[in-house]
């Protein structure tokens, strides 16, 4: 007998013992529970490929905006040199010594000296209107007075810090010769002066002191250029007021 019939014979065959009849119910049942957890596995994964496919929609979207939309970022700024250092300003000097261009501020005081040209030296006073001084309101200017009535400026000093009519001495300046002329030293008092003396090598010498039109505390005041040649030689400079008291030690 060959395989074929072998494997005939035993299909022909009855089985051994009965099969219960088969339940229907229970079979059908069974099957649609089968059916509905594949439903939702198959809705749940539904669910996560839709996700999925979302997520990669709005993955292509991003780097197709990130690709064509979005502009490439520039190089970074290289960070600015830093300035040139600046030489910090010199220390303001006690004295100007150009001649200021300002009419004079108040009367001008003969000096009883003839210089270029036989034109008369004159002191005045000049305004003053500086932002980094800002309580010094004046000064004093040494000049010439033409015939025509004009000036030709040749010395101004002024005080540079505090107060110009903080009480004591200021502007003490001249002893030089200009354009040909000597200008005698001069300055002012801010005080009830009404003597000025000092010393030359051990000898006294006196200023010629006059109050100044604008205000009557400020003494405007020059030495004889015959007794003092320069600021520099005076040791010191002694204030009086009208009774004879020492107002500077």
């Amino acid at each position: 007998m060959t395989d074929l019939e072998t494997l005939r014979s035993a299909l022909r065959e009855p089985p051994a013992e009965e099969f219960a009849e088969p339940d229907l119910g229970a079979i059908m049942t069974k099957g649609r529970r089968i059916r509905r957890r594949r439903r939702l596995a198959t809705g749940a994964g539904g669910v996560a490929a839709t996700l999925v496919t979302v997520l990669v929609i709005v993955g292509a979207v991003a780097l197709k905006g990130s690709s064509s939309d979005q502009q490439p970022l520039p190089p970074a700024a290289s960070a600015p040199a830093p300035p040139p250092s600046v030489p910090a300003p010199a220390p303001a000097s006690p004295t100007i010594t150009e001649a200021p261009s300002e009419q004079p501020f108040g009367e001008t005081i003969p000096l009883g000296v003839k210089g270029e040209g036989g034109r008369e030296l004159v002191l005045y006073a000049f305004a003053i209107d500086e932002p980094r001084m800002p309580d010094v309101r004046f000064g004093l200017q040494v000049a010439y007075r033409n015939q025509t009535g004009e000036y030709d400026a040749l010395l101004a000093s002024n005080e540079f810090k505090g107060s110009d009519r903080s009480f004591g001495f200021h502007a003490v300046d001249g002893g030089d010769v200009i354009q040909g002329t000597f200008v005698p030293v001069f300055g002012y008092f801010a005080g009830p002066a009404a003597r000025i003396t000092s010393t030359v090598r051990g000898k006294p010498v006196e200023a010629k002191a006059i109050p100044w039109s604008e205000d009557p505390s400020i003494v405007l005041f020059w030495f004889d250029g015959a007794q003092v040649e320069s600021a520099g030689v005076l040791t010191p400079l002694v204030a009086y007021d009208a009774k004879g008291q020492r107002l500077t030690k």
